[in-house]
């Protein structure tokens, strides 16, 4: 049995630190120089070269290390671990849950301007028995 790791596919890196970043093919193409079906391309190699592979990590925000050691597992327990952090550790709470009844406050809301307005209507008449 062999026990050879599969070599990093470096395209497929790329194009998904792209779409994390929310970035289109032919943005990340125009940022360094080359047309989308240049981009397709990469994205679909298992290796770049580093001139290129550097110009694509610095258009991306990242380092060319960053690419060639992305994982999703990574990302996904760093997005869990910094969530539950937040909600478990001590700081500042998230309270990601609404504390009063939006539609409360709108009948609320209402009221008050009801109440102003029958407010004006009673000084408008009082104006109008003095004159």
């Amino acid at each position: 049995m062999s026990t050879a790791t599969k070599p990093k596919h470096i395209g497929r890196n790329i194009s998904r630190i792209r779409e994390l970043r929310g970035m289109k093919q032919e943005a990340l193409a125009a940022a360094i120089g080359v047309s989308q079906q240049s981009v397709s391309n990469i994205e679909g190699s298992e290796t770049v070269d580093e001139e290129k592979l550097n110009s694509i990590a610095e258009a991306l925000g990242v380092s060319a290390e960053a690419i060639k050691n992305y994982s999703d597992e990574t990302v996904l327990n760093n997005i869990q671990n910094n969530y539950e952090g937040s909600v478990i550790n001590s700081g500042p709470t998230v309270n990601h849950n609404c504390t009063f009844n939006p539609l409360d406050k709108v009948v609320e809301l209402y009221e008050r301007l009801v109440q102003a307005e029958k407010e004006k209507n009673e000084y408008l008449e009082k104006l109008l028995k003095e004159k």
